[in-house]
């Protein structure tokens, strides 16, 4: 494991041969993911790439809860200061493509908020696990800011134009069920299987031909490639609101617990 020492702020652990489990654990803020942990989430794609001894990838939260997204703090010190917003939309960019281009297989295992940048790799991944408890919410739109995580690049492929915007536009919730249903996530399982289910197909994965599986992701991916000039525009758009007025508000609705006055 010394080739991920450079990751502090992610938990890291072996559960099985050849799958590599990542934890996002932030106590007492729902896993949210501070500025720290936002740039290693974005890197760690590429080394895990290099690791032979990883052929499959779970990804899972702590203490009941996938991740809130964003750190407040994080958000804010965005809109404040220029040099960290352009760091945070080069990192937000990579975080995306290289998910994408990782091509060891994604397993995410998703139950409470799953919010912001947690909920792109549990998009992204190439088999999602959702609970009836999961709450999927994509606020950007809430908080003043164009929804340009990783929404433009995946949900209308997953559910559709219609509800990606319905979603997407009013920052309307939706639990496992619902995500399962309407295609958003691979698979809603009660909660007290979701680990264990999780680490089955992990091991399924790790366990087949790695050249016939990666190959079949390299070649399915391709459809999230083409929206790249789509997510691209969402993402410089995203981080021009974060200059704008709106991010301000927002994010002190968020705090107060109170509807947005935009």
């Amino acid at each position: 494991m010394d080739r991920y020492s450079a990751y502090p702020s992610i938990e890291l652990d072996r559960p099985a041969e050849h799958v590599l489990r990542i934890t996002l654990r932030a106590p007492g803020r729902l896993n949210a993911v501070s500025g720290a942990m936002h740039g290693e989430l974005a890197a760690i794609w590429k080394t895990i790439a290099e690791d032979d001894e990883t052929r499959a990838v779970l990804v899972r939260g702590a203490d009941g809860a996938f991740s809130a997204g964003g750190d407040l703090d994080l958000v804010l010190e965005i809109a404040n200061d220029p040099q960290t917003r352009t760091r945070v939309f080069e990192e937000a960019r990579d975080l995306v493509y290289n998910v994408i281009a990782c091509p060891k297989p994604i397993v995410s295992a998703m139950t409470g908020p799953a919010v912001g940048a947690g909920l792109a790799v549990g998009l992204l991944a190439d088999v999602s696990i959702a609970t009836p408890r999961t709450k999927i919410v994509d606020g950007h739109t809430k908080l003043g800011v164009a929804a340009g995580d990783h929404a433009a690049i995946v949900w209308p492929l997953l559910c559709g134009m219609a509800k990606a915007k319905y979603h997407l536009l009013l920052c309307e919730p939706l639990d496992g069920v619902e995500a399962e249903r309407i295609g958003l996530v691979s698979l809603c399982v009660p909660d007290d299987e979701l680990e264990e289910r999780a680490l089955a197909i992990a091991l399924r994965l790790a366990a087949g031909s790695q050249a016939a599986i990666r190959h079949t992701k390299k070649a399915l991916n391709e459809w999230l490639l083409a929206a790249g000039p789509a997510f691209d525009t969402s993402l410089a758009l995203e981080f021009l609101d974060m200059a704008g007025a709106d991010v301000h508000e927002g994010v002190a609705a968020v705090r107060e617990k109170r509807a947005p006055r935009f």
